[in-house]
């Protein structure tokens, strides 16, 4: 049986949202199962020592400029927010509560988180914006919004980024692993794509 491709995302990072929208196709294109992981990128940042891209002054200016025009390339939707990065600890647990019970619809969840914030300029940093889009999304807006402050998910949700971090090393978003392969950003899905096709090289 094909192994999964596991795909790592932080929900305040363009090329994650891009990402997301690439990586689908090939994962239904080689019959293999697509596992979301939200994890935060500032922990990764943190330990490397770096920063988001739109806060160094050239890389900065080129960041803008290529999210926008790889949105444009590949026809996704894109609107760069206003206010640049967030810290989306609320959707990032909801998106864990949400999958322990229906990963089909922690997808479904997090594609509109994406599309809020890349799309609509949201504020996916505010828990009562994303206890909005959980209910657009079909999740009981009560529970989610109790699920979010619980301290079992919080910590699940710690140990699940420390993990990531810390234990598989990933240093940034979009990584996706499939098949014990790695590769790092939203330019590398066409060569998941062709290392799956060709059986790796």
């Amino acid at each position: 049986m094909a192994g999964q491709i596991d795909f790592y995302f932080d929900f305040s990072s363009p090329y994650a949202y891009l990402g997301s929208h690439l990586i689908e196709p090939v994962a239904q294109r080689h019959g293999r199962d697509l596992v979301w992981h939200p994890f935060m990128l500032g922990v990764a940042m943190k330990g490397e020592r770096t920063f988001p891209l739109t806060q160094y002054p050239m890389k900065g200016d080129y960041s803008r400029m290529d999210f926008d025009r790889t949105a444009r390339y590949h026809g996704i939707p894109f609107v760069m927010p206003e206010a640049f990065p967030k810290v989306t600890l609320a959707a990032s647990r909801g998106f864990l509560w949400i999958d322990q019970q229906d990963p089909a619809r922690a997808v479904g969840f997090a594609k509109r988180i994406f599309a809020a914030y890349f799309t609509e300029g949201r504020d996916i940093a505010d828990p009562v914006v994303v206890t909005e889009i959980a209910e657009e999304a079909g999740v009981n807006a009560d529970a989610f919004s109790t699920a979010i402050q619980e301290t079992e998910i919080k910590r699940a949700f710690t140990a699940s980024v420390e993990e990531t971090v810390f234990e598989k090393k990933i240093f940034g978003a979009p990584y996706f692993i499939v098949d014990g392969e790695r590769f790092w950003g939203a330019d590398r899905v066409s060569q998941l794509d062709e290392w799956l096709a060709r059986g790796g090289w």
